[in-house]
């Protein structure tokens, strides 16, 4: 059976599908028809149901849930690898710093800070509410053009995911808050970031084979782990691979390979707040592969 297949260029997700697409292991007669895209486009896909298993963010999968389940395998989870959101400006970057701290809601002035940010469904924008609601004047940019635009001047703020959390700091730039912490913190849980979902109305057996293969993927590249270099290089970019390895150190771990009782607690965790503080709708179905 042939499957379309959506993931992302960056490397956790080549590191993560290398022997799936490229036949290292088993793929119990699965096919696939792969689609390159970053995680915002992956998204908007996900929603119009283009894909028959792709690579989301969590707080787009509220809103394709209706649609698609989440596989036990593929997630990226973990403690210290939220989004962070970044300024050229030091010393807003501690005032920020200071409001967050204590509590208190941003001036009108702070308010109306123009932030880039990677997309409205990622939840690196879902998290950016929870810590700074009142930032509403947002620019919707590619991840890879954030930083560009705040050495610019086009904006004040720049929300970044992904491998930026590894070079901003070269570039001049200063952190006001990594999300992941601030999360983790807040809920003492992994921040869920993104996963793999699977049409709902694909039939049982295959979404079981799906999620077998898709875990052997994962556990072979942990065994292999150069196997997939010359893949995941041709997708990443001018990225060096000292920094292509630390971001698949980053966002792949345990939960890559199969989401566990904590993985699961803590993507139910951040739906019921997101839910309770009207961010995304609420939903009847079961969030996970059954």
């Amino acid at each position: 059976m042939k499957l379309t297949l959506g993931f992302s260029p960056c490397p956790n997700d080549t590191f993560i599908f290398d022997a799936l697409i490229h036949h290292k292991i088993d793929t119990e007669g699965l096919e696939f028809d792969i689609v390159y895209e970053d995680v915002e486009t992956l998204n908007l896909k996900a929603f119009r149901g283009d894909l028959a298993v792709t690579k989301l963010s969590y707080h787009a999968f509220a809103y394709a849930v209706e649609d698609y389940e989440l596989l036990d395998a593929g997630s990226a989870l973990g403690f210290g690898v939220g989004p962070m959101l970044i300024t050229k400006d030091e010393e807003l970057a501690k005032e920020l710093q200071e409001i967050l701290s204590s509590k208190t809601v941003l001036t009108k002035a702070l308010a109306e800070l123009r932030v880039g940010y990677p997309g409205k469904y990622t939840t690196a924008n879902f998290l950016l509410g929870l810590a700074f609601p009142e930032l509403k004047n947002k620019k919707e940019l590619v991840f890879s053009e954030i930083e560009g635009a705040l050495l610019a001047g086009d904006i004040d703020l720049g929300l970044i995911i992904h491998e930026n959390r590894f070079t901003y700091q070269e570039k001049g730039l200063f952190k006001v808050v990594d999300l992941g912490d601030y999360w983790e913190k807040t809920t003492n849980c992994p921040i869920p970031l993104g996963g793999i979902v699977v049409k709902r109305s694909i039939p049982q057996d295959i979404k079981e084979k799906l999620n077998r293969v898709l875990r052997a993927s994962v556990e072979y590249a942990f065994a292999n782990p150069t196997s997939g270099l010359e893949f995941i290089k041709s997708h990443a970019q001018e990225m060096s691979i000292d920094v292509m390895y630390k971001h698949i150190e980053l966002y792949v771990n345990k939960y890559s390979v199969e989401l566990g009782k904590e993985g699961r607690s803590a993507i139910e965790i951040m739906f019921k707040k997101a839910q309770d503080m009207g961010f995304i709708p609420k939903t009847e179905k079961n969030l996970f592969l059954s």
